[in-house]
């Protein structure tokens, strides 16, 4: 390696392509020259890195050592691999140069002159123009970007995560870093598990909803309805029940909001909310019915439920419903204009926040979101998950500190919810009040106990606005015009058969072929994702086209049969959708 050949060139090379890491360098870096006298070549022969008097990075171990077990040894093609710190490249340079042209690259650095150290070695500009290669800053907003950039890593090959030893003995920095990294892959495994597993069910399950819903109403005609209206958000923690005499002797002066899955906890508790939410596609809100000891408790109460949740429930549901449309399905993108379409969050309690800070409430009351529990019992009694002796498990487990200082225990589903009402309690500048009862400590809301319920300063009597938003959310629940979209079932077999047999003849002769039957496959990928109305469906055979093209060395009969199978499956589902959602009898186009 030679030492600082190549600095102006990659300067500009990630200038020109806008790279964010680009700007950070600019802000953060300090003068060349102040670096180049730390780079010198080392007693082996090789650049190196003076960390003091007395030490170096590669002082103790040749770099061929430290990193000859970087390079990935199976799934190297469309996978991916994270490099934390730089250490002059040699790390990188070993993968870069060992891996197919498919494989990405990220490299994260959290100091700015070692990463000016870096670029002055190598010229990375091929790998930059290929998009083989990013450099980050530590900014975890712009980590997390890049991680989400490589789902196809993730559900077809492997993402590899690099943290480079080297550098660790320059500061605490890198370990933080890698512990981002580590962090964030964790959370995009299981959202693309998630996504891989049951998008396909719960935008089924919008799509069978749809005519239900265009009768059911629409949330968007409550815009401002809560202004003014204090709410109490009802979960089913362990100390909800202690709370509940309190609650009831201000029952009228705010609205009481509460998930489907709590509704037979507060029917044994004698207290009946306002509304109540449901969220989940899974057979659990089954469950929730079959806990209710008396179905007429929820005769009067409205359920505002999810459209990605399962008919079944809905058809057993016996009050009032009125639908909610959700990011990532069909309304995302089709509807965003005509409905509320709501990022709900993976938490009911963060669901009815989320909708009533929309609706104008700006005074919320926590009861029973523990989100946390001590002892042998989880939630309270009625809840489905209630019941049995819990056991610590370090596998599922988190163990905590309560406010005094004890311990309690949550999951990392909870941990999340947690971090996203705290992230909605520093946007929103609405009032938050936990009535604390022995869980985790929600950072922005206040802590208060029963008794502060009685100080006008802190519960006011709103019965009148709450009743405003009830009338309100009555006559949201009368049908809406339906709008019908254009079936296009047809001309897409039409296309994707033009396509399949231009692969097959593509492939009769794969082997001179192969950039052409690549390129195609490309296109007819961009074409499964060109109509937003169909997309959120497709989500796993757009994925599959994209593992196709991405992870595969080359194309031969073997690929042919799995576009085929995926062309079957786009067709059968785009029907499906242009049948419910097309005209019918019973609305006019």
């Amino acid at each position: 390696m030679r030492i600082n050949i190549f600095l102006a060139d990659n300067l500009t090379a990630l200038a020109e392509a806008k790279a964010p890491v680009a700007e950070w360098l600019a802000q953060n870096a300090p003068a060349p020259e102040t670096i180049i006298p730390r780079i010198f070549t080392n007693q082996h022969g090789i650049v190196d890195w003076r960390i003091g008097e007395d030490r170096s990075l590669f002082a103790a171990m040749h770099p061929a050592m430290l990193y000859r077990d970087w390079r990935p040894k199976d799934k190297a093609e469309g996978g991916a691999t994270v490099i934390i710190g730089t250490a002059l490249g040699y790390g990188l340079n070993h993968v870069l140069t060992g891996t197919p042209r498919s494989h990405k690259v990220l490299v994260v650095e959290p100091r700015p002159e070692m990463l000016v150290a870096c670029l002055g070695q190598t010229d990375y500009r091929p790998f930059l123009a290929a998009g083989k290669l990013a450099f980050l800053p530590p900014d975890p907003k712009l980590v997390e970007k890049a991680l989400t950039a490589l789902d196809v890593s993730f559900l077809f090959a492997r993402i590899n995560l690099r943290s480079d030893l080297p550098s660790a003995q320059i500061g605490p920095e890198y370990a933080q870093a890698s512990a981002l990294v580590r962090a964030k892959l964790e959370s995009l495994s299981v959202e693309l598990t998630t996504l891989r597993h049951k998008q396909e069910t719960m935008v089924g399950n919008e799509l069978r909803n749809y005519s239900r819903a265009m009768q059911d109403g629409s949330l968007s005609r409550m815009a401002g309805m809560a202004r003014g209206v204090p709410t109490v958000v009802l979960g089913a923690g362990p100390s909800l029940p202690r709370f509940v005499p309190a609650l009831l002797r201000h029952r009228d002066k705010a609205l009481f909001v509460a998930a489907l899955q709590t509704l037979p906890v507060l029917e044994r508790l004698g207290l009946a909310p306002d509304l109540c939410l449901g969220l989940d596609f899974n057979d659990s809100m089954n469950r929730c019915l079959d806990n209710l000891q008396d179905n007429n408790f929820a005769a009067d109460i409205p359920l505002i439920y999810s459209t990605k949740m399962q008919p079944a429930v809905l058809d057993r549901y016996p009050g009032p419903k009125i639908p909610l449309w959700t990011q990532g399905g069909i309304a995302t993108f089709v509807l965003k204009d005509q409905e509320l379409v709501l990022d709900a969050g993976g938490n009911v309690g963060v669901t009815l926040e989320r909708f009533l800070t929309w609706a104008g409430a700006d005074r919320f009351f926590l009861v029973g979101q523990d989100l946390a529990w001590k002892g042998g019992s989880t939630h309270a009694p009625g809840h489905h998950s209630a019941g049995g002796n819990y056991t610590f498990s370090p596998r599922h487990d988190v163990r905590l500190k309560d406010i005094k200082g004890g311990d309690i225990y949550t999951h990392h589903g909870f941990l999340a919810a947690k971090r996203d009402i705290e992230k909605d309690i520093a946007a929103t500048g609405a009032s938050f009040y936990n009535i604390y009862g022995g869980g985790v400590v929600i950072k922005g809301a206040i802590n208060i106990g029963p008794e502060d319920l009685e100080r006008v300063d802190i519960l006011p009597n709103a019965n009148a606005a709450r009743e405003v938003f009830l009338g309100a959310l009555a006559r949201a629940a009368r049908p809406r015009a339906k709008p019908v979209f254009s079936p296009k079932a047809e001309s897409w077999a039409t296309s994707l058969k033009n396509a399949s047999r231009r692969l097959e003849k593509l492939m009769r002769k794969a082997d001179k072929h192969q950039a052409e039957i690549k390129e195609l496959l490309s296109q007819i990928q961009f074409f499964l994702r060109h109509d937003p109305l169909y997309m959120p469906y497709l989500y796993n055979e757009i994925m599959d086209m994209a593992g196709l093209i991405q992870t595969h060395k080359s194309y031969g009969a073997k690929e042919l049969t799995a576009f085929k199978a995926i062309r079957r499956r786009v067709v059968t589902k785009i029907r499906e959708i242009d049948a419910r959602l097309g005209p019918s009898d019973s609305w006019a186009a």
